[in-house]
């Protein structure tokens, strides 16, 4: 009986996974089987291969032929690799402690080299995850810096405004009593406030003037009457 090593399809659609079996070739893919050998998720990164060694070696032996897909996968965990070593050594051409020796170096720098892919992996999610937060850090300042642009204008409205109200409030004239009453404080006054009470000084002094000059007309004219 001819008997093939397959992959048999579970899982659900969009996301299988597949059982490692020993199977009559003649029998459905997803049929009966003769031997579950091991499981298959290519979902995870790396993919998930979990396979029992010895017995997949065992059914190569006994004529079993792989898929190219199992193939791969029987490669990748070395059982390919344990099943020509021990040709070897039914040959005569290997001992067993060079067959352990050899499978054992191997599987050690199988599995170095899975960890650096691991590392390399978790390594570029960190780069992808600190690129992302820059990128919304950058976005985030962007949109603070257009919105203080807006706010820009309106500030700069509020500031005209008040300059417009204080030059109006400096240009307002002042009346002479408010001089008058700034100068008796000790007060200085404005310009304009300066020159309201220097009009009022000169206009004070205009009458006293003429007062004096009327007295003396009067007495002349009382005098010439006695004449």
């Amino acid at each position: 009986m001819p008997v093939k090593i397959r992959l048999q399809r579970h899982g659900k659609k969009g996301k299988p996974f597949y059982w490692i079996v020993a199977a009559d070739a003649r029998a459905k893919r997803d049929g009966k089987f003769l031997e579950k050998l091991g499981i298959y998720n290519p979902n995870t990164n790396p993919a998930t291969i979990e396979l029992n060694l010895d017995n997949s070696v065992t059914w190569l032996q006994n004529g079993a032929q792989p898929t190219d897909t199992a193939r791969a996968i029987l490669s990748y965990k070395g059982v390919l690799l344990k099943h020509h070593l021990l040709g070897g050594l039914r040959k005569g051409a290997l001992t067993e402690e060079q067959v352990e020796e050899k499978f054992n170096a191997w599987m050690e720098e199988k599995a170095k080299s899975v960890a650096d892919k691991v590392g390399g992996l978790d390594k570029a999610k960190a780069e992808a995850r600190a690129a992302a937060l820059k990128a919304e850090k950058e976005v985030n300042e962007k949109r603070a810096l257009a919105a203080a642009e807006a706010s820009l204008p309106e500030a700069a409205e509020v500031a005209e405004g008040d300059i417009e109200v204080t030059e109006a409030a400096e240009e307002a004239p002042v009346s002479a009593l408010d001089a008058a009453v700034a100068e008796s404080k000790g007060e200085v006054a404005a310009p304009a406030e300066a020159a309201a009470t220097e009009e009022v000084k000169e206009e004070a002094t205009a009458v006293a003037d003429e007062v004096p000059a009327a007295k003396e007309a009067k007495e002349e004219a009382a005098s010439k009457e006695e004449e």
